[in-house]
């Protein structure tokens, strides 16, 4: 029995009033690329997902996720950190979570670099330490860790859609990795 009184604003929209907001409106997301750290705090390794499109490819992408009314960047963060790679990652978000890069997509190829067939999105994206074990659920078929430097490799690189490889590479930039 649910004795909570039920919020008039869920945050959650039904599948036609999604589909008529990304037609017109630029759609919040936030990315995160789980990272675990070496006893000094360098990456030593990057978690990417495997998923697979609805042609069958198989794609690297990272934990990401719409920014729902009412709700803050650290609670989404967290939100779809746990829903993507488990309640058992502990990730460890700073006092303050700044975005190392905000990435916008656009449904046509655009001077980002970045697209997303369904809509305009704006994704604020972020570095995130884990330090607990993980257990990838929802779309997503596993979860890789790699080095750096494996991570920059072509191979893996190629597997990205929709530009997300530059905001790997960015990603690694910002913590002083340049392969």
């Amino acid at each position: 029995m649910n004795v909570r009184t039920p919020d008039p604003y869920p945050g959650w929209l039904s599948e036609e009033d999604l589909y008529e907001a990304r037609q017109r409106l630029p759609m919040l997301y936030v990315e995160a690329i789980p990272v675990r750290l070496d006893p000094l705090g360098y990456v030593n390794e990057v978690g990417l997902l495997l998923t697979a499109d609805g042609d069958g490819r198989m794609l690297r992408t990272f934990v990401s996720g719409r920014v729902m009314y009412r709700e803050t960047i650290r609670a989404a963060l967290i939100r779809h950190i746990e829903k993507d790679l488990g309640n058992m990652v502990l990730p460890q978000l700073p006092a303050s979570p700044v975005p190392f890069t905000v990435a916008e997509y656009f449904p046509a190829p655009s001077e980002t670099g970045l697209t997303d067939d369904r809509q305009h999105a704006v994704s604020m994206c972020y570095i995130v330490p884990v330090r607990g074990e993980s257990t990838p659920r929802q779309d997503a078929l596993e979860l890789t860790w790699l080095t750096p430097a494996e991570a920059l490799s072509a191979d893996i690189q190629g597997e990205f859609a929709g530009g997300r490889e530059n905001i790997l590479r960015q990603a690694l930039a910002h913590v002083g990795i340049n392969i």
